[in-house]
């Protein structure tokens, strides 16, 4: 049975594209951002694939580090192995963890594997290295029926961590057998005991398809047997419809509380406006104070909550995966309103008891984090809207958590506008 530490509900993550991060894109240029990146309250940082990636079949000028050519170096345009170690080393001393990208489903076409190890691979009736899935162009798939590829990338996991990684963010996770990932972390455990596991759930859809193919496709109830958080990837699809308008706020605020039951007790989901496959969610919601209720719902809820690079100055597009094209870090500048967020979402208990109220009416939602000794209430009107929200909180004077201005509540009400409000008692 897996350990997963719960104070990871509390944790901010910050996801870095070390080639975009800066204009020179390298491991030493991010050096210099660690205290600005520890000062957003972030516990772990972690890295989108830095290995060196395949020529053959490259998408774009320099090509998707998902199409990863070695696992185990580093791509030279980034800097040595050396200056990764001491990024590292430069991180753990501010008291944060490392989490790099590990990215088993499949391999670049001229991959180290490719080449030594033909026989690992997914092969086509013809006999040539294939895919399952068709818009992946640039990459080959693994076949993990072959005992000596799980021996290789369990070595691997042991490798990075030995180099002090801390944890693993592991890509299209519900592709590859779950038997493989609980061999992996218990073998990986017995080098570094409290490694953080974090998968890449994938959306209904596309396990609905993969297993109509008869390919392995895990649900997240599965991921969570091995893995201490997973992507909200099984509510995503809609949050983007109530912004669009296609359903109620309780259709979304449901399905959130059904994860609190059919999912194990220790369960963490990681909470996320943007990543590096979606939308950026200042060019998914325009306007600027709809945002920061946004963003204070996805800290507020339980869970793990993601930084992407760039999010803290309100970047409007995704660096490319497939060239050189550095973050516009031009915009607004949120990082105060991020760093008090954070504060906030570190009150919260990890044990608390847990619950999300939606008013359709008014595009409301409550969120309640309680135990014996503290309640939490944080009321967001996602639209804005100026009402009257009932809420189950003694009558009395508070002080909001996020503006530090006084909130009223009289019999039992409570009066919202365009901010959200966060109560502790």
């Amino acid at each position: 049975m897996k350990t997963t530490d719960i104070n990871l509900r509390q944790a901010v993550i910050y996801s870095l594209y070390v080639r975009n991060f800066s204009e020179e894109g390298t491991f030493k240029a991010v050096i210099p951002e660690l205290d600005r990146i520890k000062a957003l309250g972030t516990d772990i940082v972690w890295f989108l694939p830095f290995y060196p990636n395949g020529e053959v079949a490259r998408k774009g000028t320099v090509g998707s580090p998902y199409a990863i050519k070695d696992y185990r170096s580093v791509d030279n345009h980034f800097g040595t192995l050396e200056d990764f170690e001491e990024l590292v080393s430069e991180i753990h001393d501010r008291g944060m963890k490392v989490m790099i990208d590990i990215v088993y489903n499949h391999t670049s076409p001229d991959s180290i594997l490719a080449q030594e190890h033909p026989e690992w691979f997914y092969h086509k009736p013809d006999g040539s290295f294939g895919n399952r899935v068709g818009d992946w162009s640039d990459i080959i798939d693994l076949d993990y029926e072959h005992r000596g590829l799980w021996d290789y990338q369990i070595e691997t996991l042991k490798l990075w961590v030995n180099r002090g990684v801390d944890g693993f963010r592991c890509d299209v996770a519900p592709l590859i057998p779950l038997e493989f990932w609980k061999e992996a972390r218990q073998k990986v455990e017995q080098v570094k005991s409290d490694v953080i596991w974090l998968s890449e759930s994938i959306e209904p859809g596309f396990i609905k398809y993969m297993r109509s193919q008869g390919l392995t496709a895990l649900s997240d109830s599965e991921i969570f047997q091995v893995f201490d958080m997973a992507y909200d990837y099984d509510v995503r699809g809609l949050w983007v419809d109530y912004l669009e308008g296609k359903i109620p706020l309780s259709a979304y605020i449901d399905r959130l509380n059904l994860q609190e039951v059919i999912f194990p007790a220790n369960y963490i989901k990681l909470r996320n406006l943007e990543n590096h496959d979606n939308r950026r969610a200042a060019d998914l919601i325009s306007d600027k104070d709809e945002l920061l209720r946004w963003t204070a719902f996805n800290y507020l809820q339980k869970g793990a909550v993601l930084i992407y690079n760039g999010q803290e100055r309100q970047a409007l597009t995704i660096p490319s995966l497939f060239e050189k094209d550095p973050i516009d870090w031009s915009g607004e500048d949120i990082s105060e309103e991020l760093t008090r967020l954070a504060q906030i979402k570190k009150m919260i208990s990890p044990q608390s008891e847990y619950q999300l109220v939606a008013d359709d009416t008014n595009d409301v939602v409550l969120i309640t984090h309680q135990t014996n000794e503290q309640t939490i209430v944080a009321i967001i009107s996602l639209k804005g809207k100026e009402t009257e929200v009932s809420v189950e909180v003694p009558d009395g004077t508070y002080e909001d958590l996020i503006n530090n201005t006084k909130i009223v509540v009289s019999q039992g009400i409570v009066q919202v506008s365009t901010s959200a409000i966060v109560i502790n008692y």
